[in-house]
């Protein structure tokens, strides 16, 4: 991957204080560019096996240079695992699915693609943007005006999902893409962050640690109680370093 930007990148994932096996995914490939987190769901075995089959069908794919196509892959590579996860569950008669979200970079683009409630932030300049929107049932309601924002956090079905990979046998994944400038952070993570943790302490450390803040926010959800697991992916976005070598700059 060619970028006019020098990236750094980590990835971290907790169980958490109360369930027995993590059933979070994720993936980071620096090298071409793409980051995914994937919160199974289904119990136990069925979650980890949703998640860990996005993980495998991002993993094994070939990523292309440019930002449409790279993005084509990555969703070709989603709907695969959605067919697999589908087909598995219907052979065995059990219910068993994934969010998704990925962040792929190319030179001074980027672009999220995701399905479910797993996110993708942006801190930039200070502010914590959230670039996803929720496939929950709840946000569905807000988008419809049968809901009002701050009603969300309390209601009942809040964690009910919408859309999530390998739930049907056709699925829609929402995308976005923009231009990164230099010292964006970008954070992917599952709810057991953002459920526990409240925004504003997530931007903060963010702020204050930027690309080092991954232990800080596990760190956050575990003191919060964290009743699920955790996951988070962080990408930074600098200046090229510049090298000085006999008096000349390359």
């Amino acid at each position: 991957m060619t970028s006019t930007f020098r990236i750094e990148d980590i990835a971290l994932t907790h169980v958490g204080n109360v369930r027995k096996q993590n059933e979070d995914g994720h993936f980071a490939d620096l090298g071409n560019g793409v980051w995914m987190v994937a919160d199974g769901m289904g119990g136990h075995t069925n979650g980890k096996l949703a998640s860990e089959a996005l993980v495998a069908a991002v993993g094994a794919v070939r990523v292309p240079e440019t930002l449409d196509a790279a993005c084509d892959v990555v969703a070709n590579a989603i709907h695969s695992a959605n067919t697999a996860i589908f087909g598995h569950a219907q052979e065995a008669g059990v219910q068993m699915g994934s969010t998704v979200v990925a962040l792929v970079l190319r030179g001074e683009e980027f672009a999220v693609l995701w399905a479910g409630d797993s996110r993708a932030y942006l801190l930039r300049e200070g502010q914590l943007i959230q670039l996803t929107r929720d496939h929950t049932q709840v946000q569905e309601m807000v988008d419809r005006g049968l809901l009002d924002q701050a009603d969300v956090e309390d209601h009942p079905m809040k964690h009910v999902l919408s859309r999530a990979v390998g739930v049907q046998d056709a699925l829609e994944i929402d995308a976005i893409r923009d231009y990164a400038q230099t010292r964006d952070l970008f954070l992917l993570c599952s709810d057991g962050l953002y459920g526990v943790v409240e925004e504003a302490e997530i931007a903060r450390m963010l702020g204050e640690h930027g690309i080092a803040a991954g232990d800080a926010l596990i760190a956050a959800s575990l003191a919060g109680g964290a009743p699920d697991n955790v996951t988070v992916a962080l990408v930074s976005v600098n200046e090229p370093t510049l090298l000085v070598v006999n008096g000349a700059s390359s």
